[in-house]
């Protein structure tokens, strides 16, 4: 990486514009793709991100000193001009085009090219260098389609109520989940969530994000007071003490792109497995890459040797950035093992870093 960012300790620097992008050690100015926590970390003197993005960011993060800014909309910081663009990620997340004398590059974060009826949809960015993600970076990564996914949840859950079992479903707080729930058939039953996931719930309510009825899971409920239910918790709840409150009859399942993957959910003691993801598929980050008509692409967290040498294959000046993202790993309980200069990259061979729950 050079002219308009370069990588440093500290993260992706601009130095036109004196700021970072996504930094995962304390700067005095940081422009920020998304609200997980591997990308917007604590500690910064200033964050800028998108106005969607900030109510998150601050209940994560407590209080910040942050600035917002709309989509599209360009600002000069120094002798850089910047804007975001949607990125179909979550709710609030962005791209972050930089321009240094004419030269476009364009930071992706983590993004879909999926609608998810949620997030603002992805929109290329016309770029002479992208940054992009690879988290899912080998051909056998394919999602679901919505329609399909939806028909598979809630056939599993309606089977489940009608055999009075409950339902726990592992999801990612921000953004997996609240897909998910969107997803579902309240005619089935009541929609329980863990405090994480109903705490981000508010959050995005506050904001006019519209999300179906659910329950907070507390301290000494009656788990038979909901029949039949459809439970919501972080993938790493399911394994733990937490989800033994609901009792023995209960069938669990993960909603993760890892589910791709043979043996991934045997592995991980689930009943049912969910292929679906927030970031882009083998499909999904092919397509995204060639609408941005860039050259030069920058491949960081996942299989990045693999897909720089197929990246390379097409004709592209392919190249790889040691980041300290973590992609669908962050937060859900897989245990990511270092590989490659990426630290978060899966082994060559397939397999997913060892016992992440996605």
């Amino acid at each position: 990486m050079n002219a308009v960012l370069t990588l440093t300790d500290r993260g992706i620097y601009c130095p036109a514009g004196d700021f970072y992008i996504d930094p995962w050690r304390a700067v005095p100015r940081a422009l920020i793709t998304h609200g997980h926590a591997d990308h917007a970390r604590p500690g910064m003197g200033a964050y800028l991100c998108t106005t969607t993005a900030a109510p998150v960011m601050r209940h994560r993060l407590g209080d910040i000193t942050a600035d917002t800014i709309p989509y599209a909309e360009t600002r000069q910081i120094g002798g850089a001009l910047v804007s975001f663009h949607p990125a179909g990620h979550v709710p609030g997340s962005a791209q972050i085009r930089v321009e240094v004398g004419g030269e476009v590059w364009v930071v992706s974060g983590d993004y879909k090219v999926v609608d998810d009826g949620l997030s603002d949809p992805f929109e290329p960015v016309a770029c002479h260098a992208f940054i992009t993600e690879c988290t899912f970076g080998l051909p056998v990564f394919k999602w679901t389609a919505p329609d399909v996914l939806k028909a598979e949840i809630n056939s599993w859950w309606r089977a489940n109520a009608a055999a009075g079992r409950t339902s726990l479903l592992g999801a990612y707080s921000l953004g997996k989940a609240q897909r998910l729930m969107a997803l579902l058939d309240p005619a089935i039953g009541p929609i329980l969530t863990h405090g994480a996931i109903e705490n981000t719930n508010a959050v995005l309510r506050g904001q006019g994000i519209a999300l179906p009825d659910t329950i907070r899971v507390t301290p000494g409920r009656d788990r038979k007071a909901h029949p039949g239910a459809m439970v919501l918790a972080p993938p790493s709840a399911l394994s733990g003490t937490w989800a033994r409150q609901f009792g023995a009859d209960r069938s669990s399942a993960f909603a993760s792109g890892w589910m791709a993957l043979r043996g991934v959910r045997r592995r991980r003691g689930a009943d049912r497995g969910f292929i679906v993801s927030d970031h882009a598929d083998w499909d999904g980050l092919n397509t995204a890459i060639k609408a941005t008509g860039a050259e030069r692409i920058f491949v960081t967290h996942g299989y990045t040797s693999v897909f720089r040498r197929w990246l390379e294959d097409q004709g592209y000046d392919a190249r790889i950035v040691a980041t300290e993202y973590e992609g669908e790993y962050e937060g859900e309980g897989l245990d990511s093992t270092a590989s490659d200069p990426d630290p978060e990259a899966g082994t060559e061979a397939g397999t997913e870093p060892e016992a992440q729950d996605t």
